[in-house]
């Protein structure tokens, strides 16, 4: 069965719209809508109608501008584009030099706009003397010429505006991160001193309530010195400045003390970690301790996602220029949908209710930068780094695999990155 001519209709009123989408889907049409010139462009793109009718004046860009767009692709070069406007003769002039083929005039006529389509169709074309479509080309590409200059200016003014805003948020953040260290540092080492006072740890002894409120407030210090240190990596990598310090690194080795830092959440979750040191290599030439944050927060991750009783496994392959290493789960995995979202700033997945900052507390979701700051780190190691699990179901728990492949040796170091005091 023969499929009807397909008309693709650009018009931003939507009383005109309907009309026409009336009139010509009555006399055996099929009707496409678009209310905006951008959108008519990408619908022509995808469906490749038999004509266009778009009108002249849209909110985004002009009728010329849609014509000229299109017949700039060659695919769109024998289909007719009429132009449908109240606007006068001068018009016509200019929609010819833009490409159009013919030129309708508002009010509509029913019985001539069918009577016109079907010329249009049939490969009729309108014209004007020689003369005249040369002055109207001449002028119509000084108009663009002129419409692409006040463009690019605005577009060059909406940049340098950003890059004004990028300055005073790195600024910021820069000021803030510092204002927060130096309270922060006092504290530290007033709560090293009660740590290590005899009265307190004799009070401890006696009273695990002390020993208690004394942890605590070392780990809420850690937790806010990593919070810290992660929000100055994100700001460096919103911004581009993510900077290396590269040194010859034992990959295997690192990767043992951050394990290391993490016995005592593995005990107390009775997860049992499948480390191999052997399969990870010892020399390359890296950024060591922002790999070690990406390996940290992978770890936690797999953590605060597996169930107790769970397992953990970190497996290596190394080639004789890159390392792929992944750590793997027996979690409660990550549903497909959410699988890219986790690595945007913020894009935490846990539930709101069971929200913590603790780096083992199964469930719970922190401030959603780990992972955006380990695809920073590793994008700017020329590495990358994705996410492979099933889907996410409590019950079965089919885990999650975040891999990572990363050069052996970094080609080229960046200035260095403004380190977080302990």
């Amino acid at each position: 069965m023969t499929q009807p001519p397909k008309i693709l209709y650009i018009e931003d009123d939507p009383a005109s719209g309907k009309l026409i989408e009336r009139m010509l889907t009555h006399a055996g049409y099929r009707v496409l809508l678009a209310n905006r010139g951008l959108l008519g462009i990408d619908i022509a793109r995808s469906e490749f109608p038999d004509l266009i009718l778009t009108d002249i004046n849209l909110p985004d860009m002009s009728g010329y501008e849609v014509a000229t767009a299109l017949r700039a692709e060659e695919r769109f070069a024998g289909v007719p584009i009429v132009a449908l406007t109240a606007l006068g003769p001068g018009a016509q002039d200019m929609a010819m030099a833009a490409g159009i083929t013919g030129f309708l005039s508002k009010p509509v006529d029913i019985e001539q706009l069918i009577t016109q389509i079907q010329y249009y169709l049939q490969g009729g074309q309108d014209t004007i003397d020689s003369e005249r479509l040369f002055s109207a080309q001449v002028k119509y590409t000084r108009e663009v010429v002129s419409r692409l200059e006040g463009r690019i200016r605005a577009l060059e003014e909406a940049n340098d505006a950003l890059k004004k805003l990028d300055n005073m948020k790195e600024t910021f953040i820069q000021v803030t991160a510092h204002e927060l260290r130096t309270p922060l540092t006092l504290i530290y080492g007033y709560s090293r001193l009660l740590e290590d006072h005899p009265t307190v740890n004799k009070m401890a002894e006696y009273d695990q309530s002390v020993k208690m409120l004394v942890e605590s407030l070392s780990d809420s210090i850690a937790r806010m010195q990593r919070v810290i240190e992660e929000i100055l990596i994100i700001s460096r990598i919103m911004t581009k400045q993510i900077d290396l310090a590269l040194s010859p690194t034992n990959l295997s080795q690192l990767v043992a003390r951050v394990l290391e830092s993490y016995e005592e959440a593995f005990e107390q979750r009775k997860l049992t970690v499948h480390f191999d040191p052997a399969q990870w290599p010892r020399q390359t030439q890296l950024d060591s301790e922002l790999i070690r944050i990406v390996m940290s927060n992978l770890i936690s991750n797999a953590i605060k996602y597996t169930p107790d009783g769970g397992q953990i496994y970190l497996r290596a392959q190394t080639t004789s220029d890159q390392v792929m290493f992944s750590v793997r789960d027996t979690g409660i995995g990550i549903d497909v949908e959410n699988q890219k979202r986790i690595f945007e700033q913020f894009g935490s997945l846990g539930d709101v209710k069971l929200h913590s900052t603790s780096k083992t507390a199964f469930g719970g979701g922190g401030l959603g930068l780990g992972l955006p700051v380990c695809k920073g780190i590793v994008e700017a190691h020329g590495g990358k780094i994705w996410v492979e699990s099933q889907g996410r179901d409590p019950e079965t728990c089919p885990g999650s695999q975040f891999i990572v492949t990363l050069p052996l040796v970094v080609q080229r170091p960046r200035p260095m990155l403004t380190r977080l005091s302990k």
